[in-house]
């Protein structure tokens, strides 16, 4: 079971996402740094357990207002150990490519920015997908969601209302997700707490969880994560 953190960029600082409302996230405070500049929130990540995999939401990509690509490269830099899996909102099959020949990350296809339904697949091991849910809402092309055919082999089950809000995994979505492909790397992303939710996602034969709350307030311990691994 792997523990993904996750850093949320918005205006080139890491911010503190809840419940999915974008326009209310704020820089974040954490123990584990002494500022929501992304290397100092990913240093101070990398010093609690030596993780092998970030997530980064890139809001400002995913909002239309610019990417922080920038950002990015300076982190792969400063943590070549570290995979970096980015969503930065793009959707147009070219433009993927370029992105992923320029910059050491995969790149996160995002259902909610989606148009094309076979982008994801199409983008081979560099994709990662993210199946993007508000509440019960199923955010992008209706079919990516119920045909596994048009998956990668790593799918992202994320509920942004549970982002942040302390309300436990998804448990039901992953299920689903899991009877429409038993060969896909599932991935839970919103509510995750601690020990207790990544015991439950490891019986729905889920490879790990993206988190971020729980790391910074303590609630996940190294000691935890270690166990986990």
């Amino acid at each position: 079971m792997d523990v993904v953190p996750v850093l949320d960029l918005k205006q080139g600082l890491v911010v503190r996402a809840r419940h999915g409302d974008r326009d209310a996230y704020r820089p974040i405070e954490t123990p584990l740094a002494p500022s929501a500049a992304p290397l100092d929130v990913a240093r101070g990540l990398v010093a609690l357990h030596p993780f092998r995999r970030f997530y980064l939401a890139d809001l400002d990509g995913i909002e239309g207002r610019g990417r922080s690509d920038a950002i990015v490269d300076a982190l792969a830099a400063a943590l070549p150990q570290v995979e970096f899996w980015v969503d930065n909102g793009l959707a147009d099959a070219a433009a993927c490519r370029d992105w992923l020949g320029a910059h050491r990350a995969r790149l996160v296809i995002g259902s909610e920015s989606q148009t094309d339904p076979g982008l994801a697949r199409a983008l081979g091991a560099g994709a990662v997908l993210s199946l993007d849910y508000r509440g019960d809402v199923f955010l992008g092309p209706a079919a990516l969601e119920t045909d596994a055919a048009l998956w990668p082999d790593d799918v992202i089950v994320m509920t942004l209302a549970r982002v942040g809000s302390g309300a436990g995994p998804d448990l039901a979505k992953l299920a689903a997700a899991r009877g429409r492909s038993s060969g896909t790397r599932l991935w839970a992303a919103g509510g995750v707490r601690g020990v207790d939710d990544l015991e439950a996602l490891r019986g729905l034969d889920v490879s790990g969880a993206l988190m971020a709350t729980a790391l910074h307030d303590g609630r996940l311990t190294a000691a935890d994560i270690a166990a986990l691994a």
